[in-house]
Protein backbone atom coordinates (compact mmCIF):
# COMPACT_ATOMS: atom_id res chain seq x y z
CA UNK A 1 0.00 0.00 0.00
CA UNK A 2 1.13 3.40 -0.89
CA UNK A 3 -0.15 6.10 1.67
CA UNK A 4 -0.34 9.93 1.41
CA UNK A 5 -1.79 12.05 3.78
CA UNK A 6 -2.11 16.09 3.36
CA UNK A 7 -3.59 18.21 5.93
CA UNK A 8 -4.68 21.22 4.45
CA UNK A 9 -4.64 24.88 5.87
CA UNK A 10 -2.21 23.56 8.48
CA UNK A 11 0.76 25.99 7.20
CA UNK A 12 4.31 25.43 5.49
CA UNK A 13 5.72 22.69 7.56
CA UNK A 14 4.41 19.71 7.75
CA UNK A 15 7.41 17.62 9.61
CA UNK A 16 6.41 17.07 13.06
CA UNK A 17 2.96 15.98 12.17
CA UNK A 18 4.44 13.55 9.66
CA UNK A 19 6.84 12.59 12.58
CA UNK A 20 3.66 11.76 14.50
CA UNK A 21 2.34 9.70 11.88
CA UNK A 22 5.45 7.83 11.39
CA UNK A 23 4.94 6.68 15.20
CA UNK A 24 1.73 5.04 14.15
CA UNK A 25 3.22 3.32 11.15
CA UNK A 26 6.55 2.01 13.10
CA UNK A 27 4.20 0.75 15.89
CA UNK A 28 2.17 -1.23 13.60
CA UNK A 29 5.70 -3.35 12.87
CA UNK A 30 4.68 -3.86 8.98
CA UNK A 31 7.34 -3.46 6.91
CA UNK A 32 7.69 0.14 5.44
CA UNK A 33 9.34 2.84 3.36
CA UNK A 34 8.78 6.42 3.80
CA UNK A 35 9.27 8.79 0.71
CA UNK A 36 9.17 12.01 0.39
CA UNK A 37 5.62 11.78 -1.26
CA UNK A 38 3.90 9.08 0.84
CA UNK A 39 4.78 5.39 2.34
CA UNK A 40 4.99 2.50 1.05
CA UNK A 41 3.62 -0.39 3.57
CA UNK A 42 3.69 -4.63 3.41
CA UNK A 43 1.12 -6.10 5.24
CA UNK A 44 -2.38 -7.81 5.14
CA UNK A 45 -5.41 -5.77 4.08
CA UNK A 46 -6.72 -5.90 7.46
CA UNK A 47 -3.42 -4.67 8.97
CA UNK A 48 -2.65 -1.94 6.28
CA UNK A 49 -6.30 -0.15 6.18
CA UNK A 50 -5.96 -0.45 10.10
CA UNK A 51 -2.64 1.81 9.75
CA UNK A 52 -4.36 3.91 7.23
CA UNK A 53 -7.17 4.93 9.04
CA UNK A 54 -5.05 5.53 12.08
CA UNK A 55 -3.15 8.16 10.67
CA UNK A 56 -5.73 9.92 8.85
CA UNK A 57 -7.34 10.44 12.34
CA UNK A 58 -4.25 11.60 13.91
CA UNK A 59 -3.90 13.88 11.03
CA UNK A 60 -7.46 14.82 11.24
CA UNK A 61 -6.80 15.73 15.17
CA UNK A 62 -4.51 18.30 14.03
CA UNK A 63 -6.19 20.07 10.56
CA UNK A 64 -9.83 21.05 9.78
CA UNK A 65 -9.60 19.29 6.58
CA UNK A 66 -7.14 16.48 5.83
CA UNK A 67 -6.88 14.25 2.08
CA UNK A 68 -5.91 11.17 2.82
CA UNK A 69 -4.73 8.80 -0.41
CA UNK A 70 -4.25 4.82 -0.52
CA UNK A 71 -3.08 2.87 -3.55
CA UNK A 72 -3.10 -1.12 -2.72
CA UNK A 73 -1.23 -3.85 -5.01
CA UNK A 74 -3.19 -6.96 -4.05
CA UNK A 75 -0.60 -9.16 -4.88
CA UNK A 76 -2.72 -12.23 -2.86
CA UNK A 77 -0.30 -13.91 -0.13
CA UNK A 78 3.08 -12.54 -1.42
CA UNK A 79 4.84 -10.26 1.16
CA UNK A 80 8.27 -8.50 0.71
CA UNK A 81 7.22 -6.82 -2.02
CA UNK A 82 8.91 -3.50 -1.43
CA UNK A 83 12.11 -4.52 -1.67
CA UNK A 84 11.07 -7.00 -4.08
CA UNK A 85 9.69 -5.10 -7.30
CA UNK A 86 12.81 -3.10 -6.82
CA UNK A 87 15.33 -5.82 -7.01
CA UNK A 88 13.73 -7.67 -10.38
CA UNK A 89 13.91 -4.59 -12.33
CA UNK A 90 17.61 -4.01 -10.79
CA UNK A 91 17.78 -7.60 -12.32
CA UNK A 92 16.87 -6.71 -15.68
CA UNK A 93 18.71 -3.31 -15.95
CA UNK A 94 21.63 -5.62 -15.01
CA UNK A 95 22.68 -3.08 -12.06
CA UNK A 96 21.38 -0.87 -9.01
CA UNK A 97 18.65 1.83 -9.23
CA UNK A 98 19.42 4.86 -7.48
CA UNK A 99 17.67 4.87 -4.13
Amino acid sequence: MELTIIPLGSGRSLSGAIADLAKIIEGSRLDYRMTAFGTLMDGTWEELLDVAKRCHFEMRGKSERVLTMVRLDDYGERSGEIEGAVNRVEQKLGRAVSK
